[in-house]
């Protein structure tokens, strides 16, 4: 989603100065409400920040950092603050990177999805100066390619981490509330059921098939790692139907926010395992990122647990309890994301 600028009329990210007692992640969902009119769930994680030079009234052009945030929108307004100020468009990544003007933006776009985008386009260097490695195991790299067509396991993966996309946004939707909870918690619970299905299938693929893509042992603990991360948030959304909980904390937003990310960077890591030497670097950088976001989760969890129990623990115990189940079924989710990427980390290390 880009907007144009007032000023100048050219295609920018919606963003703005930031705004006092909010956080930078907060401040940045308030400014894509007032210039683009969305709603949705920001991950407070950030992917990075580019510099530009900003034009000021006095005259003056000064450099200012812009820190961007990963933003999944669950609703567009027909009518917001800004709307007779700019124009907003849907572009496809490619076309975003094209129609933006800074540099450092278009790697941070890129970088978003670098799966969409040869490897031509990221550079050469690295792949010359191993060529003759490449070379080397050019046998060893053919007898591998036929192993993806032994089963179909990548396919069974690849539909895991959809079911864990759409499972995430169920619950960023649910966190934020209102009269359609009922909805999202049946989703959620319907998509646990789907990845159930897909890891039974990937079962009873491992024992029939003669030649696996990777160990077996290392498919099986992918597949679980992934099972187990839906699975804590079906106990997510079967505690606030047993609670009756409705409101939320802002936290528990943040942390539901990162999961949905962590998804979305996970159905980027799982298609690469197809071609894993030539995707390595990618995965590497895929999987550092989601053990960043479980620090940054970690944080926010025990953040917010002292909030809560400042505000109930004496004088509302039970609240106090039910927030803290709340907080660690969604740390849980975070932390068997981390699972998944350490068992990526180790497939890189062994097949690549």
């Amino acid at each position: 989603m880009l907007v144009t600028s007032r000023d100048t009329q050219r295609w920018v990210l919606p963003k703005g100065n930031r705004i006092k007692g909010l956080s930078a992640h907060a401040a940045a969902a308030q400014e894509a409400h007032e210039e683009a009119g969305i709603y949705g769930s920001v991950c407070p994680t950030p992917l990075g920040t580019y510099r530009y030079r900003k034009g000021l009234r006095s005259g003056a052009s000064l450099l200012v950092e812009v820190e961007v945030f990963p933003f999944a929108v669950t609703a567009e307004l027909d009518d917001w603050p800004e709307q007779a100020q700019r124009t907003r468009q849907w572009f496809p990544l490619a076309e975003a990177i094209d129609a933006v003007d800074e540099t450092d933006l278009k790697d941070l776009l890129r970088g978003f999805r670098a799966s969409q985008f040869s490897s031509s386009e990221r550079g050469n260097a690295l792949r010359g100066s191993v060529q003759f490695i490449q070379d080397c195991f050019r046998m060893f790299h053919w007898f591998q390619s036929l192993l993806p067509k032994q089963g179909h396991f990548f396919a069974l993966f690849e539909n895991h981490a959809q079911t864990l996309v759409s499972g995430s946004a169920a619950l960023a939707r649910l966190l934020q509330g209102g009269t359609n909870m009922n909805q999202h918690i049946r989703e959620i619970i319907e998509r646990e059921d789907e990845a159930d299905s897909i890891t039974r299938e990937v079962l009873h693929a491992v024992r029939r098939t003669f030649l696996t893509p990777f160990d077996r042992g290392a498919i099986t603990s992918l597949i679980s790692s992934m099972d187990d991360a839906i699975d804590e948030m079906q106990k997510t959304a079967g505690a606030i139907s047993l609670y009756e909980v409705t409101e939320f904390e802002q936290e528990m937003r943040d942390i539901a926010a990162i999961i949905l990310d962590a998804a979305r960077l996970l159905s980027e890591a799982l298609p690469l395992l197809r071609d894993i030497h030539a995707n390595a670097t990618r995965l590497h950088e895929l999987t550092g990122r989601l053990v960043r976001m479980e620090g940054h989760a970690d944080d926010i969890h025990a953040k917010g647990l002292k909030k809560a129990f400042k505000a109930y623990g004496k004088n509302d115990t039970l609240r106090f309890i039910i927030e803290r189940e709340l907080y660690n079924h969604l740390e849980k989710v975070v932390d068997r994301f981390e699972d998944v990427a350490n068992e990526i980390d180790g497939l890189v290390i062994d097949n690549a």
